[in-house]
Order: C-alpha cells, then structure tokens, then sequence
C-alpha cells in the first residue's frame, strides 16, 4: 500500500468532514470551508474520528490516486485550521509593491506599473521597511489556489542568476551565475 495513502486524515475536533454524493469531500472548520471531488474509483469512510481512504486494486492509477487524494484531503483539514502564508520578496532597485484592498500595484522595473488582481479568497498585505526589500504576504485556507497566485506573480519577473533581481520566495536560495571575466 501507499505508505502517504495508507495514513488516516486527523482532523480536529472544531473541524467537521462530510462525504457528499460523487466522492466530493466537504471540510469546515474556524477558518472556512472547502470542497475536493475524489475519485470514484477511491473509498472514503469516517472511522473513529479519523478519515480512511482505500483503493480497490493494486494498479499504478489507483496508487497514484490513492495518495493524491489523501495528501489533498489532509491539505484541506490543515488549511480551514491553520491556513497558509507565503511571502515574496522584491529584489531590484526601485522595485515596490501596494496593494488597496485585493488589487496589487507592482512596480517591477518596467516602463509600466502592474495591477494585478487577487482572489477574494486570499488576504494580501504589503510592507517596506527603509533598507530592507518590499515584502508581499499572502496568506488562504486553500493551498492549491495560494501557489497558483505565488507563482503568477512570480512569473511577471523571475529572479535572474546574475544579481538575483526579480520576484523570489522569502528564504529562497537561488543558483547564482559568475558574469564576465576581464581577460587580456
């Protein structure tokens, strides 16, 4: 068996996990709600407070949705409890960002500023510090949709391996390149 798929979902007792029709699972919890449909080939029972879920043959397909759904699942529970953060960071001269309410001012170098529009599902706060890189933190009960949005607004300005200009993650270590070599 899976060894992830194998483990059961522990979910607190302020959260509540229901199993709907066509295998969609419902998790509510303090911090909101979520859906995930599942596989029908994939069998979910509530046993003991905990969530099993179990797969019908021993077929690639299956072990690899067996584990799949299991780690989705365990995401949703972990997100309406605790939730999720990232942050990333503006390396560049004049680089800055603000935000008012879900729209996000960037100035990334450009000619141009860029808006971009967050999810009213995701909460945003921008800060700079004087010395310091602007820092954007983001933060959802949906981890699927909070590293879709990261790496979008990632892409509007990859770090480069030069100088390491660009958008990064917080505490991302990049693969830095040497530039020209003066010879004679």
């Amino acid at each position: 068996m899976s060894r992830i798929g194998k483990k059961p979902v522990d979910y607190p007792a302020g959260v509540t996990v229901n199993i709907g029709a066509d295998n969609v699972v419902t998790v509510k919890g303090p911090k909101g709600e979520l859906k995930q449909a599942v596989d029908r080939d994939i069998t979910l029972e509530i046993k003991d407070g905990h969530l099993v879920l179990g797969r019908p043959t021993d077929q690639i397909r299956h072990k690899a949705m067996h584990g799949l759904y299991r780690s989705l699942v365990n995401n949703m529970v972990k997100g309406v409890t605790e939730g999720y953060t990232k942050q990333l960071e503006l390396v560049g001269v004049g680089f800055k960002a603000a935000n008012q309410g879900n729209i996000l001012d960037l100035a990334l170098g450009y000619s141009h500023n860029i808006i971009f529009e967050i999810p009213k599902e995701l909460t945003i706060a921008t800060s700079q510090e004087k010395g310091q890189n602007p820092i954007i933190t983001l933060g959802s009960v949906d981890k699927q949709l909070l590293g879709q949005v990261c790496a979008k607004i990632r892409g509007l300005r990859k770090p480069e391996p030069y100088k390491g200009k660009g958008v990064k993650f917080k505490g991302e270590v990049l693969r830095r390149k040497a530039g020209k070599s003066a010879g004679k």
